[in-house]
């Protein structure tokens, strides 16, 4: 009892010491002093019960109140405070005691100030996780929105170009027969290159128009028997001449799996490989060699695409399938859609990725780093379930000759 009435009587003095060092200005030193007093209050009933927990509510409070700049900071505000409390505690009972008396007093309260500390870091950490957990939402919240804006964009843009791209096309075609004159005319050259620039320009479309199907999940397959070495030599004969533009070699191989009948979007299919070949043609310098492979795994089919270009870095691997992806320093224009390094939407393979999702398949990329000069390459990988059977009984039964021909025949 004698502990508490000598705590009782250095409190006026605690008070105002610890108000005119911690708080600044008359409104918020009133304020601050309303709180010391309650704090000083439950360190006596501490001190009295000999448990520091009565501090906790205080503490607590005292956490939840810190401000957006305490929380940003890396240093621990409370337990700074609470550190300068207990200091000028030691101050005060040095200067109106005894030396056996402050002793004392110091000696039952330490512990208290010790469960402070701990407790003040505990509220005082989970304060600032709850506060970044709160930013990290709402950066996600922006970013999302962002997405959706961009999202909204592309398929309003796609849609609102449509209709004057026909246009262009239509007149250009016009023009053409209007003019019956022979290829080699200024006449013609000019409306080839209307031509090809509009078609050009329906590519960049069309690719915008996937991207909102595919954002918005609303992509639609439009499953059929499927073989994928087929695809691969309508696209051997689609690319040959930029391959030999480019003086490149490409190799594409027949393996186990390639010559199967599948089920799957044979026009989508053949949109993924062209991104992914083209992509490869696009990242290979001159003379480079570009192989297409692949195994049989089961239940599904593995194609691999592998370049001798200039590589991924590790940080990028996962971008260059989202929109808008580009690798490294390329260009943001070019002349071409094969001219090395050339630029463009940004959007090839992200579509890519959207087909062979839809599929039920996968696609990745493997690269030991980018590098303009050693040339590392690059392995892309897609990965493809075999279908044996139609995916609905609809398709089931247009396509039963071929899947069952036996059967149908005896039927």
């Amino acid at each position: 009892m004698q502990l508490l009435d000598t705590l009782h009587q250095i409190r006026p003095q605690w008070l105002n010491r610890v108000t005119q060092s911690l708080a600044r200005g008359a409104g918020v030193r009133e304020n601050f002093r309303d709180q010391l007093e309650r704090f000083y209050g439950l360190l006596e009933q501490a001190v009295e019960t000999g448990d520091p927990a009565w501090l906790d509510s205080i503490l607590s409070d005292w956490a939840l109140s810190l401000t957006q700049t305490d929380l940003e900071e890396t240093t621990g505000n409370l337990t700074k405070i609470i550190n300068q409390m207990l200091q000028i505690t030691n101050e005060v009972c040095r200067e109106n005691l005894s030396d056996s008396e402050a002793l004392d007093v110091l000696g039952v309260i330490i512990p208290g100030f010790s469960y402070c500390f701990e407790r003040a870091a505990q509220y005082e950490m989970r304060a600032r996780i709850a506060y970044i957990s709160l930013q990290l939402t709402q950066a996600q919240q922006t970013m999302e929105k962002l997405d959706r804006s961009k999202s909204d964009f592309i398929a309003v843009a796609a849609h609102e170009l449509k209709t004057p791209l026909t246009l262009v096309e239509g007149y250009t075609a016009m023009l053409r027969e209007n003019l019956n004159t022979s290829e080699d005319t200024p006449e013609a050259m000019l409306l080839n290159g209307i031509n090809n620039g509009t078609r050009r320009l329906r590519t960049i479309v069309d690719d915008m128009i996937d991207v909102s199907l595919i954002d918005n999940n609303l992509l639609s397959l439009n499953f059929q028997p499927v073989w994928l070495n087929r695809l691969f030599n309508v696209l051997r004969l689609e690319l040959e001449s930029y391959t030999q533009e480019r003086h490149q070699s490409m190799q594409i191989y027949d393996f186990p799996g390639s010559t199967e009948l599948t089920f799957g979007d044979p026009e989508r299919l053949l949109q993924v490989f062209r991104n992914v070949l083209t992509n490869a043609i696009k990242y290979t310098p001159d003379g480079g060699r570009i192989d297409l492979d692949g195994r049989r795994l089961p239940g599904f089919v593995e194609v691999t695409v592998c370049d001798t270009g200039i590589g991924i870095d590790n940080e990028d691997q996962q971008a260059i399938f989202e929109k808008f992806g580009r690798l490294g320093n390329s260009a943001l224009h070019s002349s071409g859609k094969t001219k090395f390094k050339g630029g463009g939407p940004g959007l090839g393979l992200h579509i890519a990725k959207g087909i062979i999702e839809a599929h039920g398949g996968a696609i990745w990329v493997e690269s030991s780093g980018y590098d303009e000069v050693r040339c590392p390459g690059s392995m892309f990988h897609i990965l493809l379930p075999l279908r044996s059977e139609p995916p609905d009984d609809k398709t089931a039964k247009l396509f039963a000759p071929l899947i069952h021909p036996t059967t149908s025949k005896i039927n």
